[in-house]
C-alpha cells in the first residue's frame, strides 16, 4: 500500500506534470492545499478529464461513479485528491 506522500509524489508528477505536459514546473511547486483549477493551477475541463483518466490508471479506482459534486470536492487539490485515492485504496485493500 502507498503512503499519502507517496500518492502525492505520484499525482504532482505522473499526472499533473507528465500526463498533461506542464513541463515549465517542478513537482516541489504544487503546493498540497493550491486549487488544481481556476485561480490555483490553472486546469481547465479538459485537462480535468486527464486528471480522472490519469488517476484511474495509476491507482486503478474508477472514477464513473461519482457524482459531479463529489468529483469537485476530491480533485480541489493534490491535498484533497491524495486522500480521496488512499481512502479508496484503503476500501479496495479491505473489501
Amino acid at each position: 500500500m502507498k503512503t499519502l506522500n507517496e500518492i502525492k509524489e505520484i499525482i504532482k508528477v505522473n499526472i499533473l506534470i507528465e500526463r498533461l505536459e506542464l513541463e515549465d514546473i517542478e513537482a516541489d511547486e504544487i503546493e498540497d492545499n493550491e486549487p488544481l483549477f481556476g485561480d490555483g493551477l490553472g486546469l481547465d475541463s479538459v485537462e480535468a478529464l486527464d486528471v480522472v483518466s490519469g488517476v484511474e490508471a495509476e491507482f486503478g479506482i474508477l472514477l464513473q461513479v461519482l457524482e459531479e459534486e463529489e468529483i469537485r470536492q476530491h480533485f480541489y487539490s493534490v491535498a484533497t485528491l491524495s486522500n480521496f485515492v488512499e481512502s479508496q485504496l484503503k476500501a479496495t485493500v479491505n473489501s
